[in-house]
């Protein structure tokens, strides 16, 4: 009898877990600049970093959901 070498490998290919670690939404992103604002890493405005962020990572936003989330950001930051 004779194992089938796709089966055993398959959930645990490189490549696919590589791809779910580096997955960024923008909830993840809008935490890391949050994070950096209290470091006092970001300095510019905060709806711009978050659009260049989600360009990076191909994350699609309206422009006016990003100045919300950017305005919520800034909140929760300062306080």
């Amino acid at each position: 009898m004779t194992e089938s070498t796709d089966t055993p490998d398959a959930p645990f290919d490189d490549d696919s877990a590589e791809d779910v670690s580096h997955t960024e939404t923008p909830e993840s992103i809008a935490e890391e600049v949050k994070d950096e604002i209290r470091l006092g890493h970001v300095q510019d405005d905060v709806s711009h970093v978050l659009e260049e962020r989600f360009e990076e990572e191909g994350i699609d936003m309206r422009p006016e959901e990003v100045d919300e989330l950017a305005e919520e950001i800034e909140r929760d930051a300062s306080t």
